[in-house]
């Protein structure tokens, strides 16, 4: 029997980890891996009192800080979470565990095209990561789809190692930050291919060439590719919650300013949920809030007043 569960490992989950732990609250963290989104970012540079770090790198900071106030962590996929008296079961992949509260943090999944091909294909050359499979496309010719930051940034980190890199995008402008976008002109080896989407992705054993067709002229044409990375944005997959939590009509879970969802003694933090702006900095925060909002939760189930000052409990000291 936990105190919390925290489900996910981006930076919402770890810092809600760190935050709980340190109210020596037993914390269990359940999540398919450690950093989530965030753990892809080459570099990280807009995190408060950190100049610049790797994603992974950051991610894996935080885990240890957290392990070291006595988080467990169990590399599970959850896949539902049911409440019973005063309790919450939580079923992964593996099994059931048990905890007065439950903190939701697991993030986004990336978006897919759902065009021909583009299922067949992923592990051969169909790839949502540019900056973890980069590597393994060394002097080739690679599509990127999407006109975010993600996008570009992925299109920066492939031109420095592959041959030819092909910018996909259905809008005549990028979305990105301006200084990113800058930096395509510097790229000799980046081709813009404006007001366009990917229409099948084709190959025999591995990604061969995509179809492409002009959104305003209706044209269709096809690009000799080694590989491409969709980065067209994230979307929240919640679908194992929506009879626990109430979602919004974009599939996020709805929260107030204390993180609380519709059910007490359920948080959510971060970009699973519909707060407005998807930032490291501002998931890590939050992650911080539902932490201690869940503190006040458990208080508040063992009938404890929280506008008092709560005995301490000697015996938790290490």
């Amino acid at each position: 029997m936990y105190d919390i569960i925290v489900i996910g490992a981006g930076p919402a989950g770890l810092a809600a980890a760190l935050y709980t732990s340190r109210r020596m609250l037993k914390t269990l963290v359940i999540a398919k891996n450690v950093g989530g989104q965030a753990a892809q970012a080459k570099r990280v540079e807009n995190y408060p009192g950190i100049k610049a770090i790797s994603g992974m790198d950051i991610s894996m900071e935080m885990k240890e800080q957290a392990e070291g106030f006595g988080s467990e962590f169990k590399l599970e996929e959850a896949l539902g979470v049911e409440k019973k008296a005063k309790k919450f079961v939580v079923k992964t992949s593996i099994g059931k565990y048990e905890a007065k509260s439950v903190i939701l943090a697991f993030g986004l999944t990336p978006r897919d095209l759902s065009v021909p091909g583009e299922k067949e294909f992923v592990g051969k050359g169909v790839s949502y990561c540019a900056t973890c499979d980069a590597p393994f496309f060394k002097d080739k010719t690679v599509a990127v789809v999407g006109g975010g930051n993600s996008a570009i940034d992925g299109a920066l980190v492939l031109s420095k190692i592959a041959k030819k890199v092909y910018i996909v995008h259905r809008r005549a402008s990028f979305r990105a930050e301006a200084e990113l976008v800058c930096q395509i002109e510097d790229a000799k080896n980046i081709e813009p291919v404006l007001n366009s989407v990917v229409k099948e992705i084709r190959g025999k054993d591995v990604v061969q060439e995509v179809v492409i067709e002009n959104v305003e002229t209706r044209h269709a044409s096809s690009k000799k590719t080694d590989g491409i990375f969709i980065e067209v944005g994230l979307m929240p997959k919640t679908g194992w919650v929506k009879d626990t939590v109430k979602l919004d009509g974009k599939n996020q879970i709805i929260t107030n300013k204390n993180c609380e969802t519709s059910t007490p003694g359920i948080f959510a933090a971060g970009d699973v949920s519909d707060v407005l702006f998807k930032q490291i900095g501002i998931a890590a925060g939050e992650g911080a809030i539902a932490a201690l909002m869940a503190h006040r939760y458990i208080l508040k189930l063992e009938g404890k007043d929280i506008t008092q000052a709560v005995p301490f409990d000697w015996g938790k000291c290490k």
